[in-house]
């Protein structure tokens, strides 16, 4: 899922992290009624951000932040006990952002691309002229021009700004359903696992899992069509990757496996 140059701590932390928090959840259930009972699960997580940040890999925090904010709630944390976790979390992410220079430059580039055009700002620039040449067609598969030395990373982190350009909007339409569809089936799963009696870890293990792929999948998404700044993650199941792509296979096998417990219809294995 994560880019693969940092991929082996990203790639272990996600998915560690995934299934601690969905056995920690189950068993500490009572104890996520009071603000006291979030705070390992805060500990783990600041450890997780300091780690990935000696790799400068802000991204993947952003990811883990959202894996673990999504099971909390799912596992029944009041939503008013949100209020101490982002307090603490947006101020930290802030410091992030502003402690890197690069960083400040990505944001300014989002915000400005058109100052630097052959600079900071060339990388969006190029995806939206990707993205906007495809018209509601595309110009035709593998005819695509800003992949020809214009667009940097055009088979990774911008693929999906490729695939407008060569399939058009119908194209791109069709990657979104896919994600979409990707994402009820997971919840199905999880759902499925939940009305089991020994289930609760299963669901909350699958729901974690889908949230892994599409909350990646959306941020690239957001940053190809210039609605995120660059975050230098690759599209899950769609970009080019080494371990990027076995890690993501590695999530989809362990969710058709609690498919296949629960008896869900449609995603044995």
């Amino acid at each position: 899922m994560f880019r693969s140059s940092r991929g082996g701590t990203a790639h272990s932390f996600a998915l560690v992290l995934a299934f601690y928090l969905a056995d920690s959840l189950v068993r500490r259930r009572e104890r996520l009624k009071t603000l006291k009972g979030l705070v390992p699960y805060l500990v783990v997580l600041g450890v997780s951000i300091g780690i990935l940040q000696l790799q400068h890999d802000f991204g993947s925090v952003i990811i883990l932040c959202a894996l673990t904010m999504l099971l909390l709630f799912l596992a029944g944390v009041r939503l008013a006990f949100f209020v101490l976790p982002m307090a603490a979390l947006l101020p930290l992410l802030a410091y992030l952002v502003m402690s890197s220079s690069y960083r400040v430059k990505r944001i300014m580039a989002f915000l400005h691309p058109w100052d630097d055009p052959l600079g900071a700002g060339f990388q969006l620039i190029q995806s939206l002229i990707a993205v906007g040449s495809g018209g509601p067609l595309g110009v035709g598969l593998s005819n695509s021009s800003q992949k020809l030395f214009y667009l940097p990373a055009p088979h990774t982190d911008f693929i999906f700004a490729i695939i407008a350009e060569e399939l058009g909007l119908w194209g791109t339409l069709g990657i979104l359903a896919l994600f979409a569809l990707f994402a009820v089936r997971g919840l199905q799963v999880a759902a499925a696992a939940g009305r089991r009696n020994d289930g609760q870890f299963d669901a909350l293990l699958a729901a974690g899992l889908t949230g892994l792929i599409v909350i990646q999948a959306f941020m690239n998404l957001g940053v190809v069509t210039g609605l995120l700044p660059t975050k230098g993650l690759p599209l899950p199941l769609v970009s080019y990757g080494g371990t990027s792509l076995v890690f993501t296979l590695a999530c989809v096998g362990l969710l058709l496996n609690v498919s296949r417990r629960s008896k869900l219809h449609g995603m044995r294995a």
